[in-house]
């Protein structure tokens, strides 16, 4: 067979310059098995080749981190009593827009067992979706596809999912959004590493058969989604909750055993993955016979093996001499298993096959730190950011009547209750018990056997990134952590998912770049360091170039010190005080209001202030440590308005309020200028949570009170609350099940 040339490389994904440096690395021409390992090593999925140079200016410390970012398959944090929480979150973007169901599954697998290879159990999961226009009948089969193959995978595998977020916008069309975030339990100082230390120790392969499915499933993540897109089906790999759990049981006795060095799952790019970074860590390197890996099909090559994304299998490394003690948990489990080879001193990795050597790599040269690839991307300001610049807030009309403006939101997609999507998960699966089963901004699972709680959460308006990546995704950050703030947590640490367009792109690049700032700074603010993650780039049409917006998704922890800390988002007696802490100020910068109702595709970012937002949180935390806050809901899409209509459907107690009437009626109320939360309280407390306010230097305005079962604003009946219910539980399934747009 003759050598790979230039031509192979870039068919492969590589760029000649790579090509080049790998025939440098090498010292000679690499043959296609090699060559297929660089490329899927060295694709933007596997090396962040264009993004690694901004994602080290991201904080990594914090005073409850206990692995920094990178260090470790998942984020580590500190929660107390022995205790720590390990959690990441991961997109599946390409294989859901191919096959939703299994790439929607896969996806929730893969992130889990990023969790328990760590040796902490799962005990909670969320999602962040994203879909084009509800309207078509692509995104009905889409998003009926994806909800159902995340359901039956988490509800098989026996992880509840808590919570999470769905949105609509036609700039998701082509390229869907599926980033799942795992969170486990572990005890401090019993997790397990991916590394490869100790030559001469055997390498386990265990879980399911390799196949060709996922074949160049990292390099298929790593280009832009074209009409071809379908013939990258093999790309989507195919999952078994049930080989899962098996699995996860497996690797929890295992570990306890005592007998495992390491251990990392099988993901992107597969066992060359797994082999090359582990060794790579440990300055070692591994002998691997790909005779030994137990196939589905027996024609398969060496190339196809390496590269093979079959899900649920891990690779272990255990000490020498206790092979019988790690086959009997195996043999109990059930599971294949076989020993494919042994950790070496050279630095090198060597994949063997019928006899000869069919690839000899060193393993530094396929990592970060190592051979791969580090470049900053040009950038320049898109055109677009001018249409947004010329938007005037003067020009847009003030709707007589505001009832059908309310309306109009409560039913819309964006807003609207998501009760479909969650219904089909499973929120108490397993033996994870939630604190309680009333709405909170955040998720709240208890951590059994402790006083504690976790908070958890995923946000990111897209549309504010789109319009101001620093400003947006600085939004996005102090959303995550106000949400835990409200529910009566104090915010730990991040995980992200950053979504993008084509890094080759000039604009997309812009908003990468800008993005990161923003969310370095909020999180600097709010002593939130971020634990690690996963980029996404090339969720961009390659016919029209149509990027999807910047969606830099915050998956974010937090804790909740005490039970009596949890705090709902409910109404809880009528004659409660409703008090809108923040400032009052008149936006329509990217609401859902203007984006939906008024069809402004172009406007600002709405009015942020990181220090106001720190002020406000700090604030709202103190106070829910009074003891007087009964409830406490964050205003965000749908301004006002939708905050109180929520409160008010979580209780069936309504509210009568007053506005400002000095400033625009529409903004006052559909607005979504941010660093705002309101907050109700006994009348009898007035005067003690006003007096701390003003000593926070916090603006507040008393609203009205709770009131009944209707909505009273400026003393006009708006209906019931009951009403707008009916239209806010129903209005996603209508039109999911509404005959598509022609």
């Amino acid at each position: 067979m003759s050598l790979p040339t230039v031509e192979t490389a870039v068919e492969l994904g590589l760029r000649p310059e790579e090509y080049h440096k790998i025939v440098e690395i090498l010292g000679r021409t690499p043959n296609f098995a090699e060559l297929s390992i660089y490329s899927v090593m060295w694709s933007e999925h596997c090396s962040y080749k264009n993004s690694i140079i901004w994602l080290k200016k991201l904080p990594k410390e914090g005073p409850m981190m206990l692995a920094k970012a990178g260090e470790e398959n998942a984020g580590l944090v500190d929660i107390g009593e022995g205790l720590a929480c390990c959690f990441k979150i991961e997109s599946h973007n390409h294989p859901s827009a191919i096959e939703p169901y299994q790439g929607a599954a896969t996806g929730v697998g893969g992130i889990n067992r990023d969790i328990f290879s760590m040796g902490a159990r799962p005990i909670a999961q969320l999602n962040s979706l994203r879909f084009g226009n509800i309207g078509t009948d692509r995104t009905k089969w889409l998003v009926k596809g994806v909800v159902k193959g995340i359901g039956d995978y988490g509800n098989s595998f026996g992880i509840p999912t808590v919570g999470g977020e769905v949105y609509f916008d036609d700039c998701y069309e082509t390229n869907i959004l599926v980033n799942a975030m795992s969170v486990g339990i572990v005890e401090v100082g019993k997790t397990v590493s991916a590394v490869a230390e100790g030559v001469g120790n055997p390498v386990y392969i265990f879980g399911s058969r390799t196949g060709k499915d996922g074949i160049h499933g990292a390099a298929f993540a790593s280009k832009d989604i074209t009409e071809d897109s379908m013939e990258d089906l093999p790309a989507v790999q195919v999952g078994d909750p049930f080989w899962e759990k098996l699995i996860l049981e497996a690797s929890m006795e295992l570990i306890a055993s005592g007998a495992v060095v390491g251990m990392q799952d099988m993901g992107a790019a597969g066992i060359t993955c797994s082999t090359c970074e582990m060794s790579a860590k440990s300055g070692t390197g591994m002998k691997i016979d790909l005779d030994k890996v137990p196939l589905r099909q027996d024609d398969m090559t060496d190339w196809e093996i390496l590269l093979s994304e079959s899900q649920e299998r891990m690779l272990v490394i255990i000490d020498k001499g206790r092979e019988a003690d790690i086959e009997a948990i195996l043999d109990k489990w059930d599971l294949l298993y076989a020993n494919i080879g042994e950790v070496t001193e050279n630095g090198r990795i060597e994949y063997w096959k019928d006899g000869a050597l069919a690839a000899d790599v060193p393993a530094h040269s396929l990592v970060l730190g190592g051979g791969a690839p580090v470049y900053e991307r040009e950038w320049e300001t898109p055109a677009y950011t001018n249409k947004i610049a010329d938007f005037n807030m003067d020009e847009v009309p003030i709707p007589h009547n505001l009832k059908k403006v309310a309306l109009f939101l409560t039913g819309l997609p964006n807003i609207a209750s998501k009760k479909w999507v969650y219904h089909q998960y499973d929120s108490m699966v397993g033996t994870v018990n939630q604190s309680t089963n009333q709405p909170s901004d955040a998720a709240i699972v208890h951590i059994r056997g402790t006083e504690r709680s976790l908070a958890l959460t995923v946000d990111c308006n897209s549309r504010y990134v789109y319009a101001d990546p620093e400003k947006g995704t600085a939004i996005a950050v102090s959303e995550a952590a106000r949400n835990i703030v409200c529910s009566g947590g104090v915010p730990s640490a991040i995980t992200n998912c950053l979504n993008f367009g084509n890094p080759y792109d000039k604009g997309v690049y812009w908003q990468f770049k800008n993005a990161i700032m923003g969310m370095k700074l909020a999180c600097e603010k709010f002593g939130t360091p971020v634990t690690g993650g996963n980029v996404s780039f090339y969720n961009q049409n390659q016919e029209d170039g149509t990027a999807v917006y910047p969606t830099p998704t915050i998956g974010m922890v937090g804790l909740v010190e005490k039970q009596s800390h949890i705090t709902t988002l409910g109404f809880k007696d009528e004659g409660d005080v409703i008090i809108m802490l923040g400032k009052e100020i008149v936006d329509l910068g990217s609401s859902q209001y203007v984006a939906k109702y008024h069809n402004i595709s172009h406007s600002p970012c709405p009015y942020f202030d990181l220090d106001e937002e720190y002020k406000l949180q700090k604030t709202v935390k103190e106070l829910i440590r009074t003891g007087k806050i009964k409830s406490c809901h964050d205003i965000s899409e749908g301004g006002l308005f939708i905050n109180l209509l929520e409160s008010a459907m979580a209780s069936g107690n309504g509210f009568d309020i007053a506005t400002n009437l000095e400033e625009r009626q529409d903004a006052y109320l559909f607005g979504e200028a941010q660093s705002r939360v309101v907050i109700t309280i006994h009348a009898a407390d007035m005067d003690a949570v006003t007096t701390l306010v003003h000593n926070h230097q916090l603006h507040y305005r008393k609203l009205g009170e709770v009131s009944g079962n209707s909505v009273c604003i400026n003393d006009t009946d708006w209906g019931t609350v009951a009403s707008f219910k009916e239209i806010y539980d129903n209005a996603l399934e209508n039109q999911l099940t509404a005959r598509a747009a022609v």
